[in-house]
């Protein structure tokens, strides 16, 4: 695709005005496989931002504060772009600000300043009014952790137009299914049109593979993921494909083509997904 074209689609200023977009996003272990680097995975991750904000839309993001994680790169990607109706909206589980103290959430919000809020989520997923009041907590059970983790996917997905989904963990997570896997399930459920850009591999492109099987041919699983997957993942693909099946719907009822969304899933190129994704969602949302 040409820079002509990226150009091309980029979204109108205001074409996502009142839209709000979630994005579901981590680190993929194939990066090193792929011959991709974190920072081509960030970069991309800057794209789609900057195609969100500057159409006028606003960006939901389920994550934690930690000043080297996505939280802090989406911050810092919208002081460039400049736009002060806090577009950003960091929603917090319940375990991630209770575990946080009054100083760092203050923090957290004089660095959010104008360019976003903090959502305050409880243990089910409703909205607080603000953060707790009592000392931070540090151990919660695992049943606490995934619970609260739905409650989060849940208030994203009931408070969201859309979901662009990229890279993902196989391994390391919290809950009954990898995170990016139970939000997509979550999306079927509510019939909510996806973005899967499975270029950088990771969940995505397993998603991609369980819903699109022809679409992922060009990444073939590798033998050691095979033997190591964990059965969790494993029952989440599957809940996946019983989803769409269910509900006749697999999210790709996008506004893309069967060629746009089968180049989504193979692309790493930045400016490639953001105007892949650009185009999806001007037409999608097209008065």
């Amino acid at each position: 695709m040409s820079t002509d074209l990226h150009r091309a689609e980029l979204l109108p200023a205001d074409a996502l005005r009142e839209k709000r977009l979630g994005i579901s996003v981590s680190d993929s272990p194939d990066l090193h496989r792929l011959g991709l680097l974190d920072t081509h995975f960030r970069m991309t991750l800057g794209e789609l931002t900057r195609t969100v904000i500057i159409g006028g839309g606003s960006l939901f993001y389920g994550g934690h504060l930690q000043s080297d994680g996505i939280t802090s790169f989406l911050i810092e990607e919208l002081h460039r772009y400049g736009r002060r109706d806090r577009p950003l909206k960091v929603c917090l589980a319940w375990t991630i600000h209770r575990s946080l103290t009054a100083e760092q959430i203050a923090e957290q919000k004089d660095f959010l300043g104008l360019f976003g809020d903090i959502v305050f989520l409880s243990e089910d997923g409703d909205r607080l009014d603000g953060p707790h009041n009592d000392p931070p907590q540090q151990e919660f059970t695992a049943d606490e952790r995934a619970k609260s983790l739905s409650g989060l996917r849940n208030y994203m997905t009931n408070n969201t137009d859309a979901r662009i989904v990229l890279g993902g963990k196989r391994a390391g997570f919290e809950g009954a299914m990898p995170g990016i896997v139970e939000e997509v399930l979550l999306s079927l459920k509510h019939r909510q049109p996806l973005y899967l850009a499975g270029g950088f591999g990771g969940a995505t492109i397993d998603i991609v593979r369980a819903l699109r099987p022809s679409y992922a041919e060009w990444l073939p699983t590798a033998e050691a993921d095979k033997d190591q997957r964990d059965q969790r993942l494993i029952d989440g693909l599957d809940a996946l494909k019983t989803m769409a099946e269910t509900q006749k719907w697999d999210g790709y009822e996008n506004a893309l083509s069967d060629d746009d969304n089968k180049l989504l899933a193979a692309s790493y190129r930045p400016s490639e997904i953001a105007a892949l994704v650009g185009k999806g969602l001007g037409h999608l949302f097209k008065e």
